[in-house]
């Protein structure tokens, strides 16, 4: 590969880390051709960009984005591919689908902010919730306590209304 080929891979791949705000470095080594393009199926229908890489050219465009990668050095041996997506968990989810076989391998991954090294890391990734979960989860968190006072002022007032109404139809 010439230089002018490896810029445009470098600045191609930077392009992605740009555009997408988490990634996984994945090991296909062990899947043949028509498990790799089953792979791919499932990526395109999660919205996960699959990019197989050279490590050097990565590690050369972890180099030049503003974030510190380099606690992902390490884990460029051997084949590397990239899952880029926007919701940080839907490449874990996919990855403990291929749990029992040995490849797909997760090898590292960048997700909310956050790096995480290590196969052993996929059950922890797979339960990551994305902001809007997160946002979701403290509305109800915040409507909970409103929704327990109307309720309690709603019964209080049929308890009332029962208690007055068997008042009013007693005889004198």
């Amino acid at each position: 590969m010439r230089r002018e080929e490896k810029d445009t891979v470098i600045t191609q791949i930077g392009e992605y880390l740009a555009a997408y705000p988490h990634f996984y470095l994945v090991n296909l080594t062990g899947l043949d051709a028509g498990k790799t393009s089953e792979l791919r199926r499932k990526c395109f229908k999660k919205e996960i960009k699959l990019v197989v890489v050279k490590n050097t050219l990565l590690k050369k465009a972890f180099e030049h984005c503003d974030t510190d990668f380099s606690p992902l050095y390490e884990a460029l041996k051997g084949n590397t591919a990239l899952m880029l997506c926007n919701v940080a968990a839907a490449p874990a989810k996919l990855l403990k689908d291929y749990s029992n076989d040995e490849f797909p391998a997760l090898k590292a991954a960048y997700a909310e902010e956050s790096i995480f090294v290590g196969a052993d890391k996929l059950e922890e990734l797979s339960n990551i919730k994305s902001k809007n979960e997160l946002i979701a989860d403290v509305v109800a968190l915040l409507q909970s306590p409103a929704k327990n006072v109307l309720s309690a002022l709603q019964s209080g007032a049929n308890t009332i209304h029962g208690v007055l109404t068997t008042l009013g139809e007693r005889p004198e």
